[in-house]
């Protein structure tokens, strides 16, 4: 396994248990459809919140989140509208989060969460 897709692992692992301790509760991880993959899809304070997890060892090249551009927007928006329609939710209020995780390995991570980061594209 590359030491990217590690770093991606332990990244998305130290985000769920941050996450946990905000009070959101897992609904599904790694869920993938014909349009993609969302990291993480949880429930919190009545929204289906479908969360991106972006981990880098430094911010150097701009922290995680600078990475979730239009096209992964439109390609979130398509996977979790998709989700929503499959399970009968379309009307459930759901939003789009971002959770940047800086981690070098050695020191305790950085996490900057960002709440509604983004609408739906169309």
């Amino acid at each position: 396994m590359s030491d990217f897709l590690k770093l991606g692992g332990r990244g998305e692992a130290l985000a769920w248990s941050f996450l946990k301790k905000q009070g959101y509760n897992l609904v599904e991880k790694n869920f993938r459809n014909r349009f993609g993959e969302v990291d993480i899809i949880a429930k919190k304070d009545g929204f289906l919140i479908f969360l991106e997890v972006k981990t880098r060892r430094d911010d150097r090249f701009g922290i995680g989140a600078e990475s979730v551009d239009w096209r992964k927007r439109q390609k979130l928006t398509r996977v979790a509208q998709a989700y929503l329609q499959a399970h009968g939710l379309e009307n459930r209020p759901a939003r789009f989060d971002v959770l940047s995780v800086t981690w070098d390995g050695v020191q305790e991570p950085a996490f900057l969460l960002l709440e509604d980061a983004f609408s739906v594209e169309t």
